[in-house]
C-alpha cells in the first residue's frame, strides 16, 4: 500500500484498542486511539483521519453522540460501527446516522481488514455486514 491510510479506533476496552493497533500496524495502515467518545471527536477535529473505527457503548460520549455530531460536518472521516450490539435497529440506527458500515463483535481481524479497504473504495456508499 503506497499510502498509509489514518484510522482512529475508538473503545473503552484497552485490550480491544491494543490489538486493533497491532493488527492495523501489521496491515499497513496508520492507527491512532480513543477509549472515549470525547476523546475521538477531539482526535478527528486534530487530524485527517480516512476511517474511525467506533464502539457504541463507552463511557463520556457514547458512539451515538459521535455518530449525531459527525453526521452534520461537511468533512468528516468514514465510520465504521463496532460494537457488540447485534440488534437490526442498532445497525439500522448507526447507518441512518451515517456510519458506512457496521461490525458485530467479536469480529475476525482479517474480516474487519477487508472491511476497512471496502469501505476506502467505496467512498461514501453505505456497506452492511
Amino acid at each position: 500500500m503506497s499510502t498509509k491510510y489514518r484510522v482512529l479506533i475508538v473503545d473503552d476496552e484497552p485490550d480491544v484498542l491494543l490489538s486493533l493497533r497491532v493488527i492495523l500496524e501489521a496491515a499497513g495502515f496508520e492507527p491512532s486511539l480513543a477509549a472515549d467518545g470525547e476523546t475521538a471527536l477531539r482526535r478527528i477535529d486534530e487530524q485527517p483521519l480516512d476511517v474511525v473505527l467506533l464502539d457504541i457503548m463507552m463511557p463520556v460520549l457514547d458512539g451515538w453522540f459521535v455518530l449525531a455530531e459527525l453526521q452534520g460536518r461537511a468533512v468528516r472521516p468514514q465510520v465504521i460501527v463496532c460494537s457488540a450490539k447485534t440488534a437490526d435497529a442498532d445497525r439500522e440506527r448507526a447507518l441512518n446516522l451515517g456510519a458506512a458500515a457496521y461490525v458485530t463483535k467479536p469480529y475476525s481481524p482479517d474480516d474487519l481488514i477487508a472491511k476497512i479497504h471496502t469501505v476506502l473504495a467505496q467512498g461514501q456508499a453505505h456497506v452492511t455486514v
